[in-house]
């Protein structure tokens, strides 16, 4: 019990993380204190101070000013290609496992030849094709993400269909596409909402870092994993310009990571005693 009060309140510590990180991306003109492009090369890797709190870059620009602009690009990469990949596999896992057959034996054995290369170097080589951009990273990260749904939805569809429930509605006449979206998908959402915030978590790393690598957005837009790179030729020198930014990624990282333990507790019905 002390275990479950602990993990509720680092998921609401989570949830205040993630509430302050979409209002910084959504009122990020409003509230950074200074343009995110200015640039004052005389004041090059000033340390953390009064009027800029984060201190500054190579070129003089601010630090907590790019971190509030930079969580703009974290979220709607996270958001676009985890709602993009939600949505695909949730509809590919479903066909697969309700109707089965050949349909199903070609899907998985897709599904199996993309699991056997890891997923940031299948990203990485996309990217390497395609080229850095914002659309290309949400298009590489798409390619590989939808598969943990499909694995999740088909399983849980293969459980399900054999029902009663579900031949009661077979014997009613009901057609196939009704059955799957009104009786099967609303009865396994819940461990498909508890995968969609780890998801989030794991695509916010993995865009960092193709932008560490120097393959996501471009300069002089902001990003998380841009900055830490940019920074890491300073690490004796100057280390705050990659630690504020190592930070902001760790503690949205684990906040997603606390929500979707505190979810996967409430959502389960094994778990609903505690």
């Amino acid at each position: 019990m002390f275990s479950q009060i602990i993990k509720h309140k680092l998921a609401l510590f989570g949830l205040i993380i993630i509430v302050l990180m979409v209002f910084a991306a959504l009122l990020s003109p409003v509230l950074a204190p200074y343009p995110p492009h200015r640039q004052d090369l005389s004041q090059g890797l000033t340390p953390p101070g009064p009027g800029h709190i984060l201190g500054r870059d190579k070129l003089g620009r601010d630090i907590c000013s790019r971190l509030i602009f930079g969580a703009r690009i974290s979220l709607l990469v996270g958001v676009v290609t985890v709602g993009i990949c939600s949505l695909a596999g949730i509809c590919i896992g479903a066909v697969a496992g309700y109707f089965g057959g050949l349909l199903d034996e070609i899907i998985m054995r897709l599904i199996d030849i993309l699991l056997a290369f890891p997923g940031i170097l299948l990203a990485i080589a996309l990217m390497a094709v395609l080229g850095p951009g914002l659309q290309n990273v949400i298009s590489a990260l798409c390619l590989i993400g939808w598969i943990g749904y499909a694995r999740l939805v088909r399983g849980e569809v293969l459980s399900l269909k054999e029902r009663e429930f579900i031949t009661a509605a077979k014997a009613q006449g009901l057609g196939n596409a009704r059955i799957i979206f009104r009786h099967i998908l609303p009865n396994i959402m819940a461990p498909v909402i508890v995968q969609i915030s780890f998801s989030l978590a794991g695509t916010i790393v993995a865009e960092a870092g193709l932008s560490f690598l120097g393959l996501g957005v471009q300069p002089p837009t902001p990003s998380w994993g841009a900055m830490l790179n940019e920074g890491r030729q300073f690490m004796l020198l100057a280390p705050h310009i990659s630690i504020f930014p190592g930070i902001a990624i760790m503690l949205v990282v684990l906040s997603f990571n606390f929500i979707g333990d505190a979810l996967r507790d409430v959502l389960d019905p094994k778990r609903k005693d505690v």
